[in-house]
């Protein structure tokens, strides 16, 4: 049986201990697309990030490895937990049979690197897209400069692989707030393409 794991990115304190805000894990798309996942059989868990305010790659992996990752798992990251399973599936050589990234982060000029506390001291792996069934990439072309320039860093570090680019306008950080929704039939398509 086909499972997914759809990982939040990292949000501002504020908005982390916002009382009237949604938790990271039920905001934006994500809830949408693990209720569209669910209605195809597919088991979609959205699960929510220690301290999510102050990413620590240690105490994120912990939650992660609690769910079972392999060959029947689609894998889909937004922001920081897509920064997250780029260097996680380069820790762990394993298969996975898909791996959707939306407006990916790796702190690439390291701007934030004194926040992250070592969470991006890694290299992109070259040979991870060999290890999904398929990769797709959503970049949004007025995405903030550190979204921009990951996406640079990816393309170079996966140049010549079978990587999906999939390159919008006007959708900002994929947040609802940019995309004035939280529907992404787009990013349906990219998953149940890559659990086909």
């Amino acid at each position: 049986m086909t499972e997914a794991l759809i990982l939040h990115g990292w949000p501002d304190r504020a908005e982390y201990f916002d009382p009237s805000a949604a938790s990271p894990s039920n905001r934006h798309w994500l809830p949408w697309l693990q209720r569209q996942l669910l209605l195809r059989g597919i088991l979609a868990q959205t699960p929510e990030w220690p301290e999510a305010w102050r990413p620590r790659y240690e105490a994120w992996k912990r939650v992660f490895e609690r769910f079972p990752v392999g060959p029947d798992t689609l894998l889909v990251g937004h922001s920081c937990g897509a920064g997250f399973l780029v260097r996680w599936l380069g820790e762990h050589p394993t298969r996975v049979r898909g791996l959707v990234l939306v407006a990916p982060f790796l702190d690439p000029d390291r701007e934030r690197a004194g926040e992250l506390d070592g969470f991006f001291d890694f290299q992109a792996d070259p040979g991870l897209p060999a290890r999904t069934g398929s990769t797709t990439i959503f970049v949004s072309e007025d995405d903030a400069l550190p979204m921009l320039r990951t996406a640079e860093v990816l393309q170079r570090a996966w140049e010549g692989t079978s990587v999906r680019w999939i390159r919008m306008q006007g959708k900002g950080h994929f947040t609802d707030r940019d995309m004035k929704t939280d529907r992404f039939p787009e990013l349906l398509d990219a998953a149940l393409a890559a659990v086909a």
